[in-house]
């Protein structure tokens, strides 16, 4: 169901009570989508497998930095003056 924001106001029970029973919720501002509200199982199952930033920056490399082959050759001499 949608919901413009002055009605998700004041019948704030009603639309917690229909994300539970219903399932999401979607609130419009000027008929634009603004926020979803879902009931916290949704939530939790649908984040289960995202770590938070901490955990995300703490954790293990999430992708292979490529090894470059580094140039063997000789460097070269330069004039800094």
């Amino acid at each position: 169901m949608r919901w413009q924001v002055q009605d998700a106001k004041q019948r704030f029970s009603e639309l917690v009570r229909r994300a539970v029973s219903e399932g999401p919720q979607t609130v419009t501002r000027h008929g634009e989508e603004v926020v979803v509200v879902v009931a916290a199982d949704e939530f939790h199952r649908l984040a289960g497998g995202v770590p938070g930033f901490k955990e995300f920056l703490l954790g293990p490399p999430h992708a292979e930095i490529p090894k470059v082959p580094r140039d063997s050759s000789p460097t070269r001499a330069v004039d800094l003056l």
